[in-house]
């Protein structure tokens, strides 16, 4: 069953890198999931920003409406995870 949910993660990376416009990006999204995955995914990556750039929980859990367990989890994943946040961030600041 593991290699089975391996094969099928892989094949979702790369359908996700077979994308090419945001257009494609966003079509691609709104078929694979539901407008709460999607605001769920979009206000992580909006705390891992704020958390980047120094704010603190109390303002980040006012400015997004983030629980503070989704808070703590993303900042969890900022110090100790794979790094994927650190990559990506660094490449959407202008």
């Amino acid at each position: 069953m593991q290699k089975e949910t391996s094969d099928q993660t892989s094949l979702l990376f790369d359908a996700v890198l077979t994308l090419e416009t945001k257009e494609e990006c966003r079509a691609f999204f709104q078929d694979l999931c539901t407008v709460a995955e999607l605001r769920a995914m979009a206000q992580r990556l909006e705390v891992a920003q704020l958390l980047d750039d120094g704010l603190i929980y109390n303002d980040i859990l006012q400015r997004t409406g983030a629980s503070s367990a989704t808070i703590s989890r993303v900042n969890r994943a900022l110090q100790y995870g794979a790094d994927g946040y650190k990559t990506v961030l660094p490449r959407l600041k202008p």
